[in-house]
């Protein structure tokens, strides 16, 4: 009798789907299981795939919707294309999907994304159950009820969907123009590039682009969310009113305002909240954000009568709090802002062109705006990377923890938590002044390098 060996270590669900370095922990071989995994779970029908500008993700994609296939699902493929562009599909059709991208990461990494029918981001339990089948297919437990013959899946190319997520985009104002604002976009190499500009354009507003040239390598390069220095120097440089920069994937977006500030998705999702709340379009006063929302925005908020509703990070728990509220809006302070009313997930380029219709309708620039939602406190994030389980470093940390707790009183506020897609731990501090920030982050920090060693 042959002795039972554990199988190979799979990758696992995070924040955001499940990322890894392309070709070593992402292969082709595990797109093809998640394929069969995806489309053995979500059953007979058609799933929507895109795919982002990385050299990896049309190997990626062809291994996914070959996985897919192989169950009996039909495959439309859009291209390369923003994460919301899937979700929006998925969603006016009653479809699944599948989004090939590690958003933010650096180019070496890609990411597989799923959506269950009508572009909901899977739950906990729905991933607990995806993740199961996976093992099932590599184990070779699936294999006997692979569909033969006729009862293959097709895969078919329509790229001409994409259209119907622009013309939204543009409707999303109501037949409002942006004209006389200039504006200065970055695109990170990524996904933006095929979609924002035209829209941005066709509405009206005067536009200086950025970093729309991806080559496969250089998604996220010094550019996009993560780096906005280029941008900050453009719109300064430009007079601009405004910038946005994109991330990898175009599902979160951060704004520079008109003085080269940053203004972050905590400030965006404030004013935002504020002006649906002027237009009684915010159902019980209530925005959804997550544990990382800067304690300024809570004062802010409820300032203006506003009830916060907190989430664990990911704006899968930002949707799920949405759904279960009915309310209308919510997101990170990353920048992913979720429109309930328009869309069933982060859309940066959503995002960009409500905070630019707001600016031309109140005729307040984005500064002003972003200074009646909330005041910022200072607050600082580190990371620190791990070779063992989070949640046991967490534990031991708790003394630490509540000890710089009591240091800051109700002034200030520690968050501790791993990371959803990167082997780290983060250590966020707020406190009343910069120094008290950094200092009991840094005193955190050593804690937790000496526990590591």
């Amino acid at each position: 009798m042959s002795e039972s060996r554990p199988g190979p270590a799979l990758p696992r669900f995070g924040t955001d789907g499940v990322r890894g370095l392309a070709n070593r922990d992402l292969t082709p071989e595990y797109a093809l299981a998640l394929g069969r995994a995806a489309g053995r779970w979500n059953g007979p029908g058609v799933v929507v795939v895109g795919r982002d500008t990385r050299a990896s993700s049309p190997l990626l994609e062809a291994a996914m919707c070959a996985g897919l296939a192989s169950e009996g699902v039909d495959v439309v493929t859009l291209g390369v294309c923003p994460t919301p562009v899937v979700a929006w599909v998925a969603a006016r059709d009653g479809l699944a999907g599948a989004m090939i991208s590690a958003s933010h990461n650096p180019f070496p990494d890609n990411g597989i994304k799923l959506f269950a029918r009508g572009g909901l981001k899977l739950g906990d339990e729905e991933q607990n159950v995806v993740e199961a089948e996976v093992r099932a297919v590599t184990d070779g437990i699936a294999d006997g009820s692979r569909p033969v013959g006729a009862g293959v899946g097709r895969v078919r190319q329509a790229p001409e969907l994409v259209d119907g997520y622009r013309a939204a985009v543009v409707q999303s104002i109501e037949g409002r123009s942006l004209g006389g604002l200039r504006l200065v976009i970055d695109c990170a190499h990524g996904s933006a590039s095929a979609v924002a500009p035209e829209v941005l354009r066709q509405l009206g507003a005067e536009l200086i682009v950025l970093f729309d040239e991806p080559d496969g390598t250089n998604i996220n390069e010094g550019c996009g969310s993560t780096h906005l220095e280029a941008l900050q120097a453009a719109v300064i440089a430009r007079r601009a009113d405004l910038g946005l920069a994109f991330d990898g994937d175009a599902d979160r977006v951060l704004a520079v305002d008109h003085l080269g500030a940053v203004v972050d998705g905590d400030q965006l999702i404030g004013m935002c909240a504020m002006d649906l709340q002027a237009r009684g379009e915010l159902p019980e006063e209530t925005v959804v954000v997550t544990v990382m929302a800067n304690q300024g925005f809570r004062l802010g908020m409820r300032r203006n009568g506003i009830v916060v509703h907190e989430t664990p990070v990911g704006d899968r728990h930002v949707l799920a709090a949405l759904e279960s509220g009915s309310w209308a809006l919510g997101g990170e302070q990353s920048g992913h802002v979720i429109f309930r009313r328009m869309a069933t997930t982060g859309d940066g380029l959503l995002t960009g062109v409500q905070v630019a219709d707001l600016v031309r309708r109140s005729g307040a620039s984005l500064a002003e705006l972003a200074e009646r939602a909330m005041t910022r406190l200072p607050q600082v994030l580190r990371n620190v990377r791990l070779d063992r389980p989070a949640e046991a470093v967490i534990e031991q940390l708790r003394p630490a923890v509540a000890e710089v707790e009591e240091r800051l009183g109700e002034a200030g506020r520690v968050l501790i938590r791993p990371s959803g897609t990167e082997p780290l731990i983060r250590v966020m501090v707020e406190a009343p002044t910069a120094q008290q920030a950094e200092d009991a982050t840094a005193e955190l920090v050593r804690v937790v390098e000496d526990l590591l060693r």
